[in-house]
């Protein structure tokens, strides 16, 4: 791929890949070496964790698509090659805050209707923690998708605050997590709102513990 030409994202938008059973096979082999060195890149790159993620699901059988896809990273990693996370020295008392961002997309697997959670967190403003990864459930609605990915960031943002005392550079409490559905805010604040969400499992429910000891707001 050192000859390619450079894409500007790493993968098309709303690119949606299921079981494409029909398509023609691929070398297994390579299309592993190539998952395997663009998920040792995800250590530095967040900008290609979700796309990377997606192709990794078809390890198992590599189709034709699934091999643009892998290669479609390759040539935005081409002309990207610069970029890289860039950690100052010091702190300053904004830098000290431990900030989460939280997103998901709802029912985005059309093999199995799951939503897909990802987070990013950053101290002193350079990004020191990030995942993608499918949901456990089948989310019902883009308010449960969002409340299920805010509580698998809350847990990360509880285990990254442990390891910072450890490391004597304790973050300002509480502890931020910006999530970008209005409703699943509310639920996370207001215990009345959890009639409409008994469906939900007891474990996605520790966000609304935290928020409630002000850890985490």
């Amino acid at each position: 791929m050192n000859g390619c030409n450079s894409v500007s994202n790493p993968s098309e938008t709303n690119l949606k890949l299921d079981e494409c059973i029909n398509e023609e096979k691929v070398d297994s082999t390579m299309f592993r070496q190539m998952v395997g060195s663009l998920r040792y890149l995800c250590n530095s790159r967040p900008d290609i964790c979700y796309s990377v993620s997606v192709i990794s699901k078809f390890m198992h059988d590599p189709r034709k698509p699934y091999l643009i896809a892998a290669k479609r990273i390759f040539r935005y990693i081409k002309g990207t090659v610069d970029f890289g996370l860039l950690f100052p020295y010091g702190t300053d008392s904004e830098g000290r805050t431990l900030i989460g961002y939280s997103d998901s997309e709802w029912c985005g697997d059309i093999t199995d209707r799951r939503s897909t959670s990802g987070y990013v967190f950053k101290f002193n403003n350079v990004a020191i923690s990030w995942c993608t990864k499918k949901q456990p459930v089948t989310a019902l609605s883009s308010c449960e998708a969002e409340y299920i990915a805010g509580t698998f960031a809350t847990c990360q943002a509880i285990w990254l605050d442990s390891v910072m005392k450890e490391l004597k550079c304790e973050s300002a409490k509480p502890l931020i997590l910006r999530i970008d559905n209005k409703s699943a805010i509310n639920l996370t604040k207001n215990p009345i709102s959890h009639g409409r969400s008994k469906h939900v499992d007891t474990r996605f429910h520790f966000i609304i513990e935290q928020v409630t000891n002000g850890v985490v707001e």
